[in-house]
């Protein structure tokens, strides 16, 4: 490689690189955690570099010219190799002082993972934990987080994923709630019930009419992403609701729907990125995860 032909500096290929991602140097300044003209600057600066324009102002923000759409790709491919860089040095640690981010649901977070992490802490004070509670999926390469809690099988191929087990889950509503509807006592009779639902996909619907319910989307007249407010409305009285049996069970203002129906089942994975697996560090609270939420999922 003819290093001679390298005419520019990494540090304003980022800054490049992080303003065409967030749009403006206003956003990107506070994603590198510098000041805006700073930034400005090192992006000026790559510019009369590499003898280009790389962005046009469209109001208040930035867009790319043809030039810096040609080269964005290329900074990119040099952001992963950097993350890269830094997740395979990480890797190598066999210290188990530090911290480890975790992200998980609204749900898996709040009811699951506290007594988890409070055996974590016992057995490893040294270790300080991050957790996220995102129902996004936050992306593990970019070091969002180093590890994730999924109610689905990750399919990334630089990941490490490991099924924990089934989750068992249970329509509930509140006893008041079922009293309004005349305390149906099988799927058919409620086609005229409320149910909470988490989005206008039709995956709860299709999932449900296996089980005799015949609903629609008129079923579903309160919408909302977050699982743990879906579960306050389903308290309240709003509607019917979907939850982890382990948590509806022990919840006394609410109660089955139709106790003898059989559970719907979801799966929860754990996923690590490949190289952050060989971290002692990171791998001590992988197996701990593996090890406990396992064990709850068979009480």
């Amino acid at each position: 490689m003819d290093w001679r032909s390298v005419q520019f500096d990494w540090n304003r290929a980022r800054a490049f690189l992080v303003t065409a991602e967030e749009g403006s140097l206003s956003a990107a300044a506070r994603a590198l955690k510098m000041t805006q003209p700073t930034l400005g600057r090192q992006v000026t600066a790559l510019e009369r570099e590499l003898g280009v324009t790389l962005f046009e102002r469209r109001g208040r923000g930035l867009e790319l010219t043809p030039s810096g759409l040609d080269l964005v790709e290329h900074v990119r491919a040099m952001g992963d190799a950097a993350s890269n860089l830094s997740l395979t040095a990480s890797g190598q640690s066999t210290s188990l002082e530090g911290t480890v981010c975790i992200t998980a649901t609204d749900v898996t977070a709040a009811f699951a993972l506290p007594p988890i992490i409070e055996r974590l802490r016992r057995a490893e004070p040294g270790i300080e934990v991050e957790i996220i509670a995102s129902n996004s999926s936050s992306d593990l390469k970019r070091r969002e987080a180093d590890i994730a809690i999924r109610a689905y099988r990750p399919t990334q191929p630089d990941l490490i994923a490991k099924r924990v087990g089934d989750v068992p889950f249970s329509l509930y509503a509140s006893p008041d709630y079922l009293e309004r509807l005349g305390n149906p006592s099988s799927p058919a009779e409620f086609d005229a019930a409320d149910f909470i639902g988490f989005n206008r996909s039709e995956l709860l619907i299709v999932a449900l009419s296996e089980f005799g319910f015949n609903l629609t989307q008129r079923n579903f007249p309160v919408l909302t992403e977050y699982h743990l407010v879906h579960w306050e409305l389903v308290k309240h009285g709003v509607g019917i609701g979907v939850m982890a049996i382990e948590v509806g069970d022990a919840e006394p203002m609410v109660q089955r729907v139709l106790p003898d129906l059989e559970p719907l089942m979801g799966e929860l994975w754990l996923a690590a990125h490949r190289e952050l697996k060989t971290s002692r560090r990171i791998r001590t609270v992988y197996d701990f995860l593996a090890a406990e939420l396992a064990q709850s999922l068979r009480q």
